[in-house]
């Protein structure tokens, strides 16, 4: 079969100028295009071979891609070439937005606009709903009557000030309280003055990407890795590059190994998401050290650190580094609820007043009354007490849902019982399309997430994500029953 090749000095490359190399292929390809040099129904090399020819990492000819795709003028099947799409409208006509009511727009999004907009997590996410989804907590074990007294202290203290403009990045109380739990949970090392609270940890990875880094900047990423750092990191037009992971999380050694420093670095220690492993305190000292010879700054999400079955919690990077290397990020999403949206970030003390600026004046800010209900929630000891009692409660499910996985389809799947989080993760035995998976999945009532997405190159195993916190036993007996028959069939 040949190998298509795109024509003499189509995409020519600067290094000379600012302009990141991706936006520099995608404009030459979208020019192309638009000159009649690429027609439609053309095919276009692998990302691999254009990146091999055009002497670039992969990544960055993904980054272009992902643009085309995303402007429609590229059309991408997994397991076929990359076409030039037919739709391709002639040079001159205004683009329309398709949004339904924004047909007809003169003007659509700007090309960060594009990246912020563009879905990485597969058709289907958008609208998913039904059981066992991952990250979810569970409704039935919240403290609904204690959490309704700790709203009603907050509305009537009627704290003045911080209802209007003031303490935008967080109302001092809360951020009292959570550098005191932190540094007795977490060993976190950090003033009240280093916490910035905002209204989730989308929010907070969005704002740290931009101002951490510029646009064409390398980013490293778990790989397999959380597909919201990835999202954060795509939209801030930073290159996104994969550091493998194995039986002890990310692998400090092919950091070392790179010929370029990366400016940001995300990391999941306490459970890997999405595989679940812990990273233990050896390799957590050796990236710190690598990040410190090498530069650049760590993301610490400390991912379901509260959910702990086994073993002794590792303390957080942040409290083992030194020079200011590491941004520690944390939530309240899986622990309470996604509904609060409150996270918050512990950032280094000579970073704390321009990162507050940032996030105030992007608007990621956090509901005052909220965060006084929180902060007295935690100071009570009622916090620790919720957390003790779910900790048994996700514990049971998890081990009830790998249990009937085990039993119904025995060396099909590759699964292992959860030692925390509030999902597992099982692979496939057998070839299978975990996207066509999950997506028929979705149609029995299950929200289970596709593995294969969370690799930032090509996938190593196919698999689900499914989340247990709230799972029933007839949840359960349903899920494994629909997996079982799916699989039988050969379906996906």
């Amino acid at each position: 079969m040949s190998i298509p090749v795109l024509p003499e000095g189509l995409v020519r490359l600067d290094r000379s100028i600012a302009l990141p190399l991706s936006q520099q292929i995608y404009r030459s390809l979208r020019e192309a295009v638009r000159g009649g040099k690429l027609l439609p129904g053309r095919k276009l090399p692998s990302s691999r071979q254009l990146a091999e020819g055009l002497g670039v990492a992969r990544s960055t000819v993904n980054a272009a891609l992902e643009l085309l795709q995303a402007e429609q003028i590229i059309v991408v099947r997994p397991g076929a070439a990359t076409v030039i799409a037919r739709e391709e409208q002639p040079e001159g006509a205004p683009s329309a937005l398709k949004i339904g009511a924004g047909e007809g727009l003169r003007h659509g999004l700007s090309s960060r606009g594009r990246l912020q907009a563009q879905n990485l997590r597969g058709e289907a996410w958008p609208t998913r709903h039904g059981a066992l989804q991952p990250g979810a907590p569970a409704l039935d074990v919240f403290p609904h009557d204690l959490w309704a007294r700790s709203l009603r202290r907050a509305a009537r203290r009627a704290p003045g000030p911080e209802l209007l403009y003031q303490a935008p990045t967080g109302h001092p109380e809360l951020r009292r309280v959570l550098a005191e739990y932190l540094a007795v949970e977490r060993g976190v090392k950090a003033t009240s003055d280093q916490i910035i609270v905002t209204c989730g940890m989308q929010a907070a990875l969005s704002a740290l990407s931009q101002a951490m880094a510029d646009p064409g900047d390398l980013a490293l990423l778990e790989d397999p890795g959380y597909l919201g750092a990835r999202t954060a990191f795509h939209g801030a037009g930073l290159r996104i590059a994969g550091l493998p992971v194995d039986g002890q999380g990310a692998d400090v050694r092919a950091l070392t190994e790179r010929p370029e420093a990366p400016k940001l670095i995300y990391v999941t220690p306490s459970h890997h998401y999405p595989l679940g492993t812990r990273m233990p305190l050896r390799r957590r000292l050796a990236l710190l050290e690598a990040v410190r010879t090498q530069g650049g700054v760590i993301l610490e999400d400390d991912y379901d650190s509260e959910f702990l079955f086994e073993g002794r919690p590792v303390a957080a990077l942040q409290g083992l580094a030194r020079a200011g290397e590491v941004i520690y990020l944390g939530t309240f999403s899986k622990s309470f609820l996604p509904g609060l949206r409150l996270s918050y970030c512990v950032v280094p003390e000579a970073l704390a007043e321009d990162l507050r600026a940032v996030f105030r004046h992007t608007g990621k800010l956090a509901n005052v009354h909220a965060q006084i209900a929180l902060a007295d929630f935690i100071e009570s000891g009622e916090y620790r007490a919720h957390l003790k009692r779910i900790r048994l409660v996700y514990q049971e499910r998890g081990g009830k849902l790998v249990e009937a996985l085990k039993a119904r389809l025995g060396n099909r799947i590759n699964v292992e019982k959860p030692t925390g989080n509030v999902q597992v993760t099982l692979s496939f035995s057998q070839t299978a399309d975990d996207l066509k998976v999950a997506s028929g999945l979705q149609e029995h009532g299950y929200a289970v997430s596709p593995l294969s997405p969370c690799y930032v190159d090509r996938p190593a195993i196919s698999g689900l994500i499914v989340g247990f916190a709230a799972a029933t036993d007839q949840q359960i007996e349903g899920f494994v029953d629909a997996l079982s028959t799916r699989l039988a069939a050969g379906h996906g």
